[in-house]
C-alpha cells in the first residue's frame, strides 16, 4: 500500500509540473501547492522566502487530490501545502521557524506538519494585533497526529 501511495503521489506531482528549484547551499526549497486566488497563501510563501526558504508555486487543478496523495488527513487540512525535497509536507500556516526545526531533525515516522484551519495571526493570516493560539500538529506516516509545537503568542512563531 505504501508503494502504491508513493506511485500515486509521483503521478499527481508530475501531472502538476512538480519540480524542485535549484537552491543555494544551505537554503531549503519547498514546492507549494495552492489556489491561484488565495491571498493568505501568497503571504505564507512570502513569509517562507523572508525566512530564507525558496518556494516554487504550483496551482494544481485539484488541490484536494494533491493533499490526499500526500497523506494529509482531511481533518488537518488547510488552504495550501508545502512539500520539501525529502517529501515532507507542511500543511497550512506552519511558521517557517517550525519548518526549519522539523527539517533539521525530522521525527521518526513523520510525514509532515499541519496547522488546521486558518488561525488569526499565524504567518499569512496577520490581522493587525489579533492572534489566536494554535498547535502545529506532527502527522505520522500512519495518519496519526500529535502536537509538535504550540504557538501561544505571536512571538512564539519566530
Amino acid at each position: 500500500m505504501v508503494i502504491f501511495k508513493r506511485c500515486l503521489l509521483l503521478c499527481v506531482l508530475l501531472s502538476t509540473g512538480f519540480a524542485f528549484a535549484e537552491s543555494a547551499p544551505g537554503v531549503t526549497a519547498l514546492e507549494v501547492f495552492k489556489s491561484p486566488s488565495c491571498g493568505c497563501c501568497g503571504k505564507w510563501v512570502t513569509h517562507l522566502e523572508e525566512s530564507g526558504f525558496t518556494a516554487t508555486v504550483q496551482h494544481p487543478s485539484n488541490l484536494n487530490e494533491t493533499k490526499a496523495a500526500l497523506g494529509i488527513p482531511p481533518n488537518l487540512s488547510s488552504c495550501h501545502t508545502g512539500v520539501s525535497a525529502e517529501g515532507y509536507f507542511f500543511e497550512g500556516h506552519v511558521p517557517a521557524s517550525v519548518v526549519a526545526k522539523f527539517l533539521a531533525n525530522p521525527p521518526v515516522d513523520a510525514a509532515g506538519l499541519a496547522v488546521p484551519g486558518m488561525p488569526a495571526g499565524s504567518p499569512g493570516m496577520e490581522m493587525g494585533s489579533q492572534f489566536t493560539p494554535y498547535n502545529v500538529m506532527l502527522v505520522k506516516k500512519d495518519g496519526s497526529s500529535e502536537i509538535f509545537a504550540s504557538m501561544m503568542s505571536y512571538s512564539d512563531q519566530f
